[in-house]
């Protein structure tokens, strides 16, 4: 009777636990449903409607006309001069700043990780380009650029080198933009790779030191491979943010001069808000979207090798 009546209280309590099991996992699917409905509306939906588009004749002022039309956007596409030539001022851009801002975020860490008094006023210092809007640090550049009366022109002068055509040449206004985005952005990696050097346990630095190891060998063997895994995260946000080039050229360029510094995403938006053509800016889109996957997934690969 003793066992009868043990074996039913453990059933029940059995039961109990996976009702209080069933209960949590309810909760916890409520209190994300806020989240998920965001994920879906801002990102799924937007991106299954741009595959959907991609494959229709869609013009925004006349929605009611639109019609499927198969491949013919992705083979204008693959015809088009103009997007060769995004794709390539993209490639470009990502393979100069990507270790250029990896490099120059990595050397500030470097100089603000010492245990000095001034080593806050830095990191306010470097970091406050970051948090100030890119629209207001464009167009501050687009003035320091300036050829007829830009502080960088002037300094120039100074030195005796002449004036510079910067944003108004094909062969200078991806660099100076690849300057300036550098100079904005890379505080923000710098915050990230101070995080991984305060994690480098200084018991390395000292056995180090007691094998004769001068400062560059330390960083080499010390700093570097402790901080693997922060550059390889830094090195794939910073590929995917470089990608995304458009507030920089719309604002200081226009995408000029002749396309010098038109983007994938430039082109994107040109085709959809100013052409109304939403079938051909979705297959740039598809296709933005595909390359950057592509190049993710390399460099995913490469990092763990």
């Amino acid at each position: 009777m003793e066992w009868l009546l043990n074996k039913i209280q453990g059933e029940q309590s059995v039961r109990v636990s996976l009702t209080y099991s069933q209960q949590k996992k309810w909760l916890g699917f409520l209190f994300s449903l806020p989240a998920l409905l965001l994920l879906f509306t801002f990102l799924i939906l937007p991106v299954g409607l741009a595959f959907v588009y991609s494959f229709m004749e869609y013009n925004m002022l006349n929605p009611a006309a639109k019609e499927f039309s198969g491949l013919n956007n992705y083979t204008r596409l693959l015809q088009d001069a103009a997007f060769y030539t995004a794709l390539k001022n993209t490639m470009y851009f990502t393979a100069v700043v990507v270790p250029l801002q990896c490099a120059v975020a990595l050397g500030l860490a470097l100089l603000i990780n010492k245990k000095v008094k001034t080593a806050v006023i830095g990191r306010v210092f470097f970091f406050s380009p970051v948090v100030t809007s890119m629209v207001v640090v464009a167009i501050l550049w687009t003035f320091l650029y300036n050829v007829d009366s830009g502080l960088i022109n002037s300094g120039l002068n100074f030195f005796g080198i002449p004036d510079q055509p910067f944003l108004l040449s094909e062969n200078q206004a991806m660099n100076s933009i690849i300057f300036m985005s550098v100079w904005q952005g890379a505080g923000f990696q710098m915050m990230i790779f101070l995080a991984g050097l305060k994690e480098v346990p200084e018991t390395l630095y000292e056995a180090a030191e007691i094998d004769g190891a001068n400062a560059w060998q330390k960083f080499l063997n010390v700093t570097l491979p402790s901080l693997k895994n922060v550059t390889g995260f830094v090195l794939m946000i910073t590929t995917i943010q470089a990608f995304r080039l458009f507030i920089q050229p719309y604002v200081m360029t226009n995408g000029g001069p002749s396309d010098s510094t038109k983007t994938l995403v430039f082109m994107l938006y040109e085709n959809g808000f100013q052409f109304r053509d939403v079938g051909y800016s979705s297959a740039i889109a598809v296709v933005f979207f595909l390359v950057v996957v592509t190049v993710s997934l390399i460099l995913k690969k490469v990092l763990k090798q």
